[in-house]
């Protein structure tokens, strides 16, 4: 995202309220200004003027300038396409955060339950770890302020425990099989925030790596993961980007390039007011004798749909799974001087062939979103034939491949959603959260047992001998989820494997869960048996 000069011309918030109050007044309901001889930009601003005095002098009450502003910037910006967006001041640090590869603070992943913080885990090197705060352990006082049994949010918790680097905050917390509550003094740090979720080896030489948003540290991760899975025998590479909303287009363009030959076109942009700029690969790429599928769904977009189609357009490698978002538009962040700031959509991008993903959009944003759950509708979740493009979406790849734009990247290797065991039962415990609730409080009451396991596989090895299902069971119906036998034996399989791959997680992390999750992921799976079908 590049920063724009423009919005720090207006004179103040004052000013940028009018010229919001016209756009969506101008036409409408005032015609102050009625000199057809008046060039219309200058029109456009008498009339600003005219509305600002009007408003100022005849409204019936006084107008709250900041509210005024607050309330109008979203609606004009909402207005012009489904991505420009406004971002007040308080939330502009957590949204950026989520991309910026790091924050400051304690080192500690957390749940409410039952009126109480638990951690959950100590995220490795950081601060709460270096001081021995332990998975499991109760927070009751932050700064002798007590935090349990008093219906505390999230948001609170993270504000309380959130802070500058350097800072110190003390906890006070339970932890079992002792009496007495422990005061443990934090020094506040960075934080790593990762986007690769997981990488690990399939089999001896097809590797995994799992990428969940496109951050600044994003790039580095992917080729850390690279170069870790290559001196393990890694040959093939499945990327996966399903669920990936996307982030910065940089992180993308970079690992695009580590496949491509040099001088191939990645990707290109282009705006009104932005002169084209083209994206090429160099000599670098440390992926360029792997072969690669890309696994996409619906909820890949923006800078996962760089990626594959930069792929795809190249005849680089296969893309497997369901149609993606399609979102095309490239968004310029500028900070205002209160702090707020606004994301406008100041260009779109195109793949390789020229195609422009972006799906159409109107004046309704509901109905923007809505479109995925109409391709439900539809029958596209099931069918690829369901997908019709008209004829002047379609373009060629170099070896004369089909590829459609006008609304997302359409994969060469369809996957249906599968449907072989799933039960309206299964679809309650999952929709209510009852799988990843049922497997925290398992943890927690058996972690120091389960902590004795040098990885997930003796873990799951472990559960195999455990009827987690009659436990599930009985917790499932404790939480008002009916009991249906016919359904659980319909659904046991997948349960069994949801159970075992998020107690792993609650141990081991991210990278345990996608190894067990496999079993029963039918997109992954389809991209294993291309693999190892070129081998036979």
């Amino acid at each position: 995202m590049r920063n724009s000069n423009f919005l720090n011309k207006i004179a103040s918030p004052l000013i940028f309220s009018m010229l919001i109050v016209v756009g969506i007044f101008i036409g409408s309901y005032f015609n102050l200004i009625e000199d057809s001889s008046l060039n219309p930009q200058n029109e456009k601003f008498s009339k600003l003027d005219v509305l600002l005095d009007y408003i100022d002098q005849e409204y019936v009450d006084t107008i709250d300038g900041y509210s005024f502003t607050e309330n109008i910037i979203p609606k004009i910006l909402e207005s012009l396409d489904p991505h420009s967006m406004y971002i007040p001041a308080k939330d502009l640090l957590d949204i950026n955060e989520s991309l910026a590869g790091n924050f400051e603070g304690i080192g500690v992943q957390f749940n409410v339950v039952k009126d109480t913080i638990i951690i959950i885990n100590t995220i490795t090197g950081g601060p709460s770890e270096k001081v021995g705060v332990l998975a499991g352990d109760r927070i009751i006082k932050i700064n002798d302020t007590l935090v349990a049994g008093v219906k505390i949010k999230n948001e609170d918790v993270i504000s309380k425990l959130k802070g500058p680097k350097g800072t110190t905050v003390t906890i006070s917390v339970y932890r079992k099989n002792f009496n007495d509550l422990i005061d443990i003094d934090i020094t506040r740090d960075e934080i790593p925030l990762y986007s690769v979720d997981a990488s690990y080896m399939i089999d001896e030489k097809i590797g995994f790596i799992k990428i969940s948003k496109f951050s600044s540290t994003t790039y580095q991760e992917f080729k850390k993961s690279v170069s870790q899975l290559q001196k393990l025998g890694m040959k093939k590479m499945i990327l996966d980007l399903r669920g990936n909303g996307g982030g910065y287009m940089d992180g993308a363009i970079k690992i695009a390039d580590e496949f491509l030959d040099d001088k191939k076109l990645i990707v290109y942009t282009e705006g009104k007011a932005r002169p084209k700029t083209v994206s090429y690969a160099t000599k670098r790429g440390i992926c360029q004798e792997t072969e690669v599928i890309i696994l996409i769904d619906e909820w890949s977009a923006s800078a996962s749909e760089i990626v594959a189609g930069a792929i795809q357009d190249n005849d680089r490698g296969q893309i497997v799974g369901r149609r993606s978002f399609g979102k095309g538009l490239v968004q310029e962040q500028t900070i205002l001087q209160d702090g707020s700031a606004i994301r406008l959509t100041i260009a779109r991008y195109f793949t390789p062939t020229g195609r422009s993903i972006q799906k159409p959009y109107s004046d309704n944003n509901e109905d923007y979103i809505d479109e995925i759950t109409e391709r439900f509708v539809h029958g596209e979740f099931e069918h690829a034939d369901s997908i019709k493009f008209p004829d002047s979406l379609k373009f060629y790849t170099p070896k004369g491949n089909i590829v459609y734009g006008g609304g997302g990247i359409m994969p060469d290797i369809f996957v249906p959603v599968d449907t072989i065991g799933w039960t309206p039962y299964l679809s309650e415990v999952i929709n209510r959260g009852i799988i990843y609730q049922f497997a925290f409080e398992y943890v927690d009451k058996n972690r120091p047992r389960l902590s004795k396991f040098l990885n997930f596989k003796e873990l799951t090895e472990h559960l195999d001998k455990i009827h987690l299902m009659n436990q599930f069971i009985v917790f499932a119906t404790n939480k008002g989820v009916q009991k249906k036998y016919d359904e659980i034996k319909i659904s046991e399989s997948i349960l069994n494997t949801q159970i075992k791959a998020n107690i792993a997680r609650n141990i081991f992390g991210d990278e345990s869960y996608y190894p067990i999750i496999q079993d029963v992921d039918t997109v992954l799976k389809r991209a294993i048996n291309s693999f190892q079908k070129k081998n036979l």
